[in-house]
């Protein structure tokens, strides 16, 4: 029978030695191992370990989440982003206090045994059986730093961490067989190190860079003695001795700890008498996590890059594949991101659009022939509260965006031209152009089924003002948007040109559908990313080629203390359409700007064109543009589409009606100038237009107006949804999409409760 104390419990060495026996036999059951005696009690420094498998490579360098830095083009910080704030360092770039005061006050015979402290055993069992309570545990370094791994492997995932932390005899076998591996092969002073990186010292710092930067905003490598014991002190229980939130606390904790380092023998009794006298000094670098933080108002662009990892297959094969690496973090990505572009763009949009006005306004830069985002930014901040927004107006859904675009107007006008062209129309292509006409019949399609406009009550299509009446040319009838002209070109060469140069030009709805193949799409009643204009519009400027929008340049990885190169998305040109017609396009357009209803937006220093939009009821203004070496989409609206913008104040200015050459054309302008200043001031290749027979005053709209109802089905359409809405939606049954960030007006995405195949609704839409 065992000796048993007064109390009628077992000594403290019979507890020892009970302990000892359960967990050794209990690991030989459990795990299947035979422990050494000498290496198992820590008897040595190192212990055989033939019967183990191969220690998993976790072990030796541990996967840790670190934070993850994004650039801008020059090389500078935009945002940090991390599910773990943490910067991996090397032994020697910690402050030698900081590796004494960890080991001092976690494990001060860390040098002296192995995975197991046979004496830190027995003295915290001893100590505990007095107090009839945990309170003193024998966990050595290593085996914490074990524990930390299997922690930092469950990440966010609270099964995991219950799993990784739970007190049982299996995880403790488990934890004891890797931590004995670890001794045999890192050795202590990369247990060390990999411990300090690992372990949670609050305030969301993790590993010791993060908190030196975090409490002292500066370098673990610079931690005086009295800092490094305040840190070293936090471990054991960083809630408990936050220094942040209980400063009395947390300072007599730092006073244990350095005076332990005095019994140690790391430091002098005069040297911590003297460290106990400093206050904690404290320089507290508060958290700046998220594209919600970035600088220069990138935010959205921020969200975008991350989008663009999360979603694009090069960086892994499927979505959790992705989300590992994204979440691992330690990547330091340099974006396409143009700091002078982007400053101007912010400064545009806040000399023209107040945060607080009832529509917003999304700018975005593109360079031609590369494809690079220059810039990107929006009037209402990133944000979740009033006047605030985490929808990036500037991309399709898929990217973080609205959930379908906006309807682009008149900015469409030019792909039905550049359709055209290709086709063998002239740039003297003259039409009658009435003020007002039933939509044509039949018009060609690619299937070969013609689209009709038959029914009770024809589709019709109107100008903006009365005194716009044919016969124009396209250089006129471009300058002042002539929608008759427009329909009447997609009528004479079929809709199939128009839809081969959408596709060749990259150009879908917001929500990534292909557009329809319906003769409205001449006045751009489709939503619309400025994203994808700005990217098809490039193609203009680059003499036809198009390339798609990229944003990241380069990205590399830190893994432990080493880096490695990842594979990034590739801008991908092709030939849009001919260098004529690209040339053609780009002599129409500056024709708009010169003495259309651009005129407001455009730039004294250097060529450039564009083309204006507004939409029907004046819910969306617009003006895409560009010049041989940058294109930019500006679009001002109201991301609910209900808002009308008739007598309303815009930045502080009051407009009786919007245009897409007021409002967003300034704010083009404005952004274009700051970003090209310094940059060369290319020209376009250019060519003679032919003469007008007439000339015509410009007026100050530039409208697409359109009246009629479907008569396949028996569906009315509704005042707001108007024609181009039904033409295109006509045959699709039900009322309105669904929209599950935000409710949308009836007849916005179609045209009525029930239309028919040619569509039904009126209304209009202006440029």
């Amino acid at each position: 029978m065992p000796k048993k104390r007064s109390g009628g419990g077992l000594s403290p060495t019979q507890q020892a030695a009970k302990f000892l026996g359960v967990s050794v036999l209990a690991g030989a059951v459990m795990a299947g191992i035979a422990l050494p005696a000498v290496g198992a009690l820590g008897l040595a420094a190192k212990g055989s370990v033939e019967s183990f498998d191969e220690l998993p490579a976790n072990m030796r360098t541990p996967p840790l989440s670190q934070r993850t830095t994004i650039l801008d083009s020059r090389g500078d910080d935009i945002a940090t982003v991390y599910s773990r704030d943490r910067t991996v360092v090397e032994l020697k770039d910690i402050s030698p206090y900081m590796q004494k005061a960890i080991v001092a006050i976690e494990d001060s015979r860390f040098y002296q045994h192995g995975a197991v402290d046979l004496k830190g055993v027995l003295r915290a069992l001893n100590r505990n059986a007095q107090s009839g309570g945990v309170a003193e545990g024998a966990s050595t370094l290593t085996q914490q730093y074990v524990k930390n791994v299997f922690v930092e492997e469950a990440g966010d995932d609270p099964t995991k961490v219950a799993q990784a932390t739970q007190q049982t005899l299996g995880r403790k076998i488990r934890e004891l067989k890797y931590a004995i591996q670890v001794e045999e092969e890192l050795g202590k002073k990369k247990i060390l190190e990999n411990y300090l990186n690992i372990t949670f010292f609050g305030q969301q710092a993790y590993g010791v860079e993060a908190a030196s930067q975090r409490y002292f905003s500066k370098s673990a490598k610079d931690l005086t003695l009295p800092e490094a014991a305040l840190l070293a002190g936090i471990v054991q229980s960083p809630s408990r001795y936050d220094p942040v939130n209980d400063e009395a606390e947390a300072t007599k904790r730092r006073n244990i700890v350095l005076q332990r380092m005095v019994e140690v023998g790391d430091i002098s009794q005069a040297d911590a008498d003297k460290a106990m006298k400093v206050p904690l000094e404290l320089e507290v670098s508060r958290p700046q996590n998220g594209c919600i933080t970035a600088v220069k108002g990138a935010s959205f662009f921020c969200k975008y890059v991350e989008k663009v990892f999360l979603n694009d297959p090069v960086f892994g094969k499927t979505k959790e594949d992705r989300a590992k690496i994204w979440n691992q973090g330690g990547l330091t990505i340099k974006t396409t991101l143009d700091p002078q572009a982007q400053e101007s763009v912010q400064a545009s949009l806040k000399d023209h659009v107040n945060q607080d006005d009832q529509v917003a306004a999304a700018t975005t830069l593109v360079e031609p022939g590369t494809g690079k985002i220059l810039g990107m930014g929006q009037s209402k901040a990133y944000g979740y509260g009033k006047n605030e927004t985490e929808y990036n107006y500037s991309v399709d859904s898929a990217w973080g965006g609205s959930n379908y675009g906006f309807p682009t107007g008149s900015t469409f006008k030019p792909f039905v031209a550049a359709a055209a062209l290709e086709q063998g129309r002239p740039a003297s292509q003259e039409y009658s152009s009435p003020y007002d006409m039933d939509y044509p019949s039949p018009v060609q399609t690619c299937s070969g089924k013609p689209w009709l406009n038959t029914g009770p009550k024809k589709a019709t299509v109107e100008n903006e003002d009365e005194s716009e009446v044919g016969p124009y040319r396209l250089e006129e009838a471009m300058a002042k948007s002539v929608n008759t002209y427009f329909v009447q070109m997609i009528s004479d060469i079929g809709l199939c040109p128009v839809m081969k140069m959408t596709e060749n030009l990259h150009v879908v709805q917001g929500n990534g559908d292909k557009m329809p193949e319906v003769p409205a799409i001449a006045l751009g009643s489709k939503g619309i990313s400025p994203l994808t204009m700005a990217t098809a519009y490039a193609a203009f400027a680059s003499r036809g080629t198009y390339c798609s929008p990229v944003a990241i340049e380069s990205i590399t990885q830190k893994i432990g203390n080493e880096q490695k190169s990842l594979q990034v998305p590739k801008s991908t040109c092709s030939r849009a359409m001919s260098e004529k017609t690209a040339d053609t396009i780009n002599a129409l357009l500056g024709g708009v700007i010169d003495s259309g209803t651009g005129q407001e937006a455009g730039l004294t220093d250097r060529d450039s064109a564009g083309k204006t939009g507004t939409t029907d009821e004046r819910k969306n203004a617009w003006f895409v543009g560009y010049t041989p070496n940058l294109a930019g989409a500006v679009w001002v609206g109201s991301a609910t589409q209900q808002v009308q913008m008739e007598n309303i104040n815009i930045g502080g200015v009051h407009h009786d009606k919007v245009y897409g050459g007021r409002v967003p054309g300034p704010i083009w302008r404005d952004a274009m100038t700051g970003a090209l200043t310094g940059k060369e001031a290319a020209s376009f290749n250019h060519i003679d237009l032919p003469e007008p027979e007439k000339d015509r005053d410009s007026e100050d709209g530039d409208g697409e107006r359109g009246r009629g109802d479907g008569n396949n089905d028996n569906g009315n359409g509704d005042d707001q949804g108007g024609l181009i809405e039904g033409l295109i939606n006509g045959g699709t049954d039900g009322g309105p999409d669904p929209k599950p960030s935000f409710s949308l007006p009836e007849g916005w995405i179609q045209g009525g409760d029930n239309g028919g195949n040619n569509g039904n609704g009126s209304g209009g839409n202006w440029p």
